[in-house]
């Protein structure tokens, strides 16, 4: 049993040292595994940044004229998100300005927005938005509705007054103060919500792109990829462990660089244990090279990587909860959700970095993540075992049918005399 149990330890060894060499030689493997990881967190980074938006032009379209209405239109240009750049005589030429991107929204104060206020009715203030950009939009939002919320708090603390004095002595101001706290953003900038999340689906991506351009390449031929298709030992399981290994040796530094290094950069939250993450990513890592092998079964060369896999991006971006959310997906999408690693990846990875949660506090996506890993390898299994290995032992026993051939029509031969009549010459 010992010696059955060491032998299989040297042909791991021996599978690990040699993919290692492999990726090396592969720059398309190279690129996948160290410059993705690294450049692409960046160019995110980058993108969406600054986070926020602020001093967005507005429009304000007066038909009351009164000291009430002027107070909202000077509070809502005090607000960072907008600035009341001046003022139409009407819709339409609110509108047209819009149309000429003079300004990106319109707010429109009804005649009578006083006295509404004044005779305890509902005033109404309409503002129209260019959803244009989401981050625009948001921000006339918050800033429409904590001018008015202030506003009316302020309403509500004079009538209070005016009814019965003594309060005055009690309540000075708002009665209801609300703090708005965002857990895990503080400034509720858009670039420091959607990277963790990014980050991990940019895991996911390159592992499954790696070990799915690898699987192509065994199926070509050999002199087309320096990629060695008899890189593999008899236990199919044992050859997977040795890749999975040899992959994981090189992307660790750039795993690091985008969990840690990156945040520390653009200055993102950082709550959580860098331990504890990359103890949690490691059954997702694992679960994805799962995936990966039971994708090279699809994988006939090494561009139809390009083809059947990265389109699926924004697919794993919807499905994990980031854009909608998980409890209101249709059944078969929630479903499809809870087979990607990347899923349970972003809920668990977004918890422990942005809000700090502990590895017990994530015990649930951390189950499901060493569930979906065991999951997937089976599958990976069964699909080496059928279908890769398969088409490899086919690919060889060609290959040396084609050698024969040669060798009996003495094209080598005569290469070499040629070769050799050639240098006489010389």
């Amino acid at each position: 049993m010992w010696k059955r149990f060491k032998h299989s330890l040297k042909g791991i060894y021996i599978v690990y040292c040699r993919e290692l060499k492999l990726i090396i030689s592969d720059m398309g493997l190279l690129l996948f595994l160290c410059f993705l990881p690294v450049v692409y967190p960046l160019v995110y980074s980058l993108i969406y940044n600054p986070e926020l938006v602020k001093d967005v032009p507005m429009v304000v379209v007066d038909n009351d004229r009164t000291p009430l209405s002027r107070e909202l239109a000077r509070k809502i240009d005090a607000c960072d998100q907008a600035w009341v750049r001046g003022y139409a005589s009407d819709l339409s030429e609110a509108r047209r300005a819009m149309a000429g991107r003079d300004c990106y929204a319109i707010l429109e104060i009804p005649e009578g927005f006083e006295r509404s206020v004044g005779n305890n009715s509902t005033a109404q203030a309409v503002m129209y938005c260019d959803m244009g950009l989401l981050l625009r939009y948001r921000g006339f939002v918050v800033a429409a509705t904590n001018v008015m919320m202030d506003m009316g708090a302020e309403i509500l603390t004079q009538k209070i007054d005016d009814t019965v004095p003594l309060v005055g002595t009690v309540a000075d101001g708002d009665l209801l103060p609300i703090a708005n706290i965002n857990m895990g953003n503080i400034q509720g900038g858009f670039d420091t919500f959607i990277m963790p999340g990014i980050v991990v689906l940019i895991l996911q991506q390159c592992i499954i792109l790696v070990i799915g351009m690898a699987g192509g390449a065994k199926r070509e031929r050999r002199t087309l990829v320096r990629y060695d298709a008899d890189n593999y030992e008899p236990s199919i399981f044992g050859t997977m462990c040795a890749q999975m290994l040899a992959y994981i040796t090189i992307l660790i530094l750039p795993a690091v660089f985008m969990i840690h290094y990156v945040p520390l950069i653009f200055s993102f939250p950082i709550a959580g244990n860098l331990f504890e993450e990359m103890a949690f990513l490691l059954p997702m890592v694992i679960a994805c090279f799962g995936l990966g092998f039971a994708f090279q079964g699809l994988v006939t060369e090494r561009e139809s990587v390009f083809v059947c896999w990265v389109i699926t991006s924004v697919v794993f971006l919807f499905l994990s909860g980031m854009i909608w959310p998980r409890y209101d997906m249709a059944p078969v999408w929630k479903a499809l959700s809870d087979i990607c690693p990347s899923t349970w990846g972003v809920e668990g990875f977004i918890k422990m970095s942005s809000n700090g949660s502990s590895l017990a506090q994530v015990s649930h996506e951390y189950l499901m993540l060493w569930i979906l890993a065991a999951a997937w390898w089976a599958v990976g299994w069964v699909v080496q075992l059928t279908a890769v290995r398969p088409a490899m032992l086919r690919q060889q026993a060609r290959n040396i049918i084609i050698f024969n051939r040669l060798m009996r029509s003495g094209y080598f031969g005569g290469k070499k005399i040629q070769n050799d009549r050639t240098d006489d010459r010389q």
